[in-house]
């Protein structure tokens, strides 16, 4: 499949170029993906939003909270 923003390949079922479109719904910042994790990581909102069957789900109730 094609590259992530960081320009690693391994994007799973996660389209590249809806990854490079999302932004945080909280601070409108970009977001990183954690392969690993199958979340997207907003690190200004601290928030970590879940991949679940290869769609983001970017709802701010949905996420994780990040440790400080």
């Amino acid at each position: 499949m094609g590259d992530n923003m960081t320009g690693k390949k391994g994007l799973g079922r996660v389209d590249a170029k809806l990854l490079e479109l999302l932004v945080c719904p909280v601070t409108k910042t970009r977001l990183v993906y954690d392969e690993a994790a199958q979340e997207l990581v907003s690190e200004a909102a601290r928030l970590a939003y879940p991949i679940r069957d290869g769609i983001p789900i970017m709802l701010p109730e949905e996420a994780r909270q990040l440790p400080d």
